[in-house]
């Protein structure tokens, strides 16, 4: 198996929990948040999603599917333009409401469909390619693209646990 390959398993695995975390949810469940400066579910949704947006588009030289297709648009957040979360506020993080499930995992949708396009193309070269010098040691495509797992998938963990939370408290 190549690491492509795995890579497309393991992103596939980010977008069944991000299915599993938020399908069959109202908007109440979704923008709730178990405290107030806690994160919701719309929000961890959101921010994985930007944040894999992001950083496969700028690694692959692709614009981001926030704004090519329009999702900036139909969140309608107020947020600036390239904000992927990173840093919020409890204030910035109340800003971002969905009215639907749908609006959540059709945008992570469209992102992981990006994604995955452009991992099939890769060589295992590829791989090796130095993706962000800010860093030291520099960042390579590989670590790149790990590290974006290793963030959803922790943020859809927490999006499972705060749907957890919610049911409990409404049993």
């Amino acid at each position: 198996m190549h690491a492509k390959d795995i890579l497309i398993d393991a992103y596939g695995r980010i977008r069944e929990e991000v299915h599993a975390a938020v399908d069959g949810l109202g908007p109440d469940e979704l923008n709730a948040r178990p405290v107030e400066d806690a994160n919701s579910i719309a929000w961890l949704v959101w921010h994985l999603t930007r944040v894999q947006d992001d950083h496969v588009a700028d690694a692959a030289s692709l614009e981001q599917v926030w704004l090519s297709q329009g999702w900036e648009k139909r969140f309608g957040l107020g947020l600036p333009r390239q904000d992927t979360g990173y840093g919020h506020s409890p204030r910035q993080i109340a800003r971002v409401q969905v009215e639907s499930g749908d609006l959540l995992t059709g945008y992570y949708d469209a992102v992981h469909e990006q994604t995955l396009g452009f991992v099939r193309g890769l060589t295992a070269k590829d791989f090796e390619r130095i993706v962000d010098e800010r860093w030291d040691p520099p960042v390579s495509l590989g670590v790149r693209l790990v590290s974006v797992l290793s963030d959803d998938l922790q943020h859809a963990g927490q999006a499972a646990y705060v749907r957890g939370l919610l049911q409990s408290a409404a049993s």
